[in-house]
């Protein structure tokens, strides 16, 4: 009798881990759509967007800075650039995807070539302005 309880109890675990996999695996499917995100999950507005040279003005808030992607660049630690200008060095805004966050995007290099708009929270690194990127949502193509 105990046999056929851990039978059941591994059965239900196994379509429970399996449920959660194609979940994920779903939500994972759908970045750059375009969609207008006025607002961040959860309702935090992210305001109007700012071009990306007056993004440090606008540091320690949560907006949304907008450019033209010059290049998406994969470093070989697996974190992801957008670039905004020629050299990046001399650019006064950047935005990062950590490798951690990576599995979250599709093909992010589909950006370069096109207007996008960036919600998060704007930070410095290194003196610049910065947006790190962790959630698709914080992503949208401007028509």
């Amino acid at each position: 009798m105990a046999r056929k309880y851990q039978i059941i109890l591994a059965g239900v675990i196994v379509a429970v881990v399996a449920g959660v996999g194609i979940r994920k695996a779903r939500h994972s499917v759908q970045p750059f759509q375009g969609e207008p995100y006025a607002t961040a999950p959860g309702g935090a507005a992210s305001g109007p967007c700012v071009d990306f040279r007056q993004a440090a003005s606008h540091a320690g808030e949560n907006g949304c800075v907008t450019g033209y992607v010059l290049r998406a660049f994969t470093s070989r630690a697996g974190n992801t650039f957008l670039d905004f200008c020629p050299d990046y060095r001399n650019c006064p805004f950047s935005t990062v995807i950590f490798a951690s966050d990576h599995t979250k995007f599709g093909q992010i290099d589909t950006l370069a070539g096109r207007r996008v708009e960036i919600h998060g929270f704007i930070t410095t690194y290194q003196g610049k302005a910065e947006i790190i990127i962790h959630d698709p949502w914080q992503i949208r193509v401007v028509p």
